[in-house]
C-alpha cells in the first residue's frame, strides 16, 4: 500500500481521476505517518487478508549480500531479510514508521539498521549496494529522480527489485468487492508493459515476472544496473 498510480510514463488523468488521486493521496499519508499504528490492519483489509504474503514473496529473489530495503514501512520484510542472513539496510522518510518497525526488531531481539532519509536523495556511497527493493513504494515511484538515484547506489550488475502492483482474482463475493475497489481508486490498474520504458532511459535492464497465488497476482519488477 501507498502507491497511488502506475510505475513511471503514465498518461494523463481524467478530472474524476484526478480527484481520487487527491483523495488517496491525504488518506495514504495520514496513514503511513499520524495514523501509522493503522497500516497494518488497514492493508489486510483492502487486500483480504493477503498482504504479508505479498510482501514476503520477494525474499526468494533477495540474495544480498548488502541490500536496502525503500520504504520499509513497519518493518515486516525488513525481518525477513535479517532472517536470512542478508545485510539489510532500511530506509524511510516516515518517523512513525520508523519507530513502529524499529519496536518489533526490539521485541525479536534484532538490531535493525534503519535510517529516515528520502529515495531521491539516497545517503550512500556510489556503486555501493548490491540490491535495492521496494514493495508497493509510495509516490517516489513515480518520479525518475528516485531510479536514477538507485542506479548510482547499486553496484555494476546491481538489481533492485520493485513490487509495485497486486490484483485480486478470486471469485467470492468480498473478492470481487476488494478487486472493484482497488480498481475505481487505481490501486490496481490495468498492466502496460510500456509503463516500464522510461526505466530503460534511466539506464537499466528490465525484465518482470506475475507472481500468482490462489485469488490474487502480484508483478515483480527486475531492474539490472547495465
Amino acid at each position: 500500500m501507498g502507491k497511488t498510480n502506475n510505475v513511471v510514463g503514465l498518461p494523463p488523468l481524467s478530472l474524476p481521476k484526478r480527484l481520487v488521486l487527491i483523495f488517496l493521496r491525504t488518506f495514504f499519508k495520514l496513514l503511513y505517518h499520524q495514523f501509522a499504528w493503522a497500516y497494518d490492519g488497514v492493508a489486510s483489509i483492502v487486500s483480504i487478508g493477503a498482504w504479508q504474503k505479498w510482501v514476503q514473496s520477494v525474499l526468494p529473489y533477495v540474495d544480498g549480500p548488502r541490500t536496502l530495503e525503500i520504504g520499509y514501512g513497519p518493518g515486516h520484510l525488513l525481518v525477513g531479510l535479517y532472517r536470512k542472513g542478508i545485510n539489510a539496510i532500511g530506509l524511510d522518510e516516515s518517523p512513525q514508521m520508523g519507530q513502529l518497525a524499529k519496536r518489533r526488531f526490539v521485541r525479536l531481539g534484532l538490531c535493525p539498521n534503519l535510517i529516515r532519509g528520502d529515495a531521491e536523495t539516497l545517503p550512500f556511497a556510489a556503486e555501493s549496494i548490491h540490491q535495492v527493493v521496494m514493495t508497493f513504494p509510495a509516490e517516489y515511484i513515480l518520479k525518475s529522480a528516485t531510479f536514477s538515484e538507485i542506479r548510482r547506489v547499486l553496484i555494476n550488475g546491481g538489481v533492485a527489485l520493485v513490487l509495485p502492483i497486486a490484483w485480486i482474482t478470486g471469485q467470492k463475493p468480498w473478492e470481487r468487492v476488494a478487486a472493484w475497489l482497488n480498481r475505481v481508486t487505481g490501486e490496481a490498474p490495468v498492466w502496460d508493459e510500456r509503463v516500464l520504458d522510461p526505466l530503460k532511459k534511466v539506464g537499466f535492464d528490465v525484465s518482470w515476472e506475475m507472481i500468482n497465488f490462489t485469488s490474487s497476482k502480484i508483478i515483480l519488477i527486475r531492474l539490472q544496473k547495465s
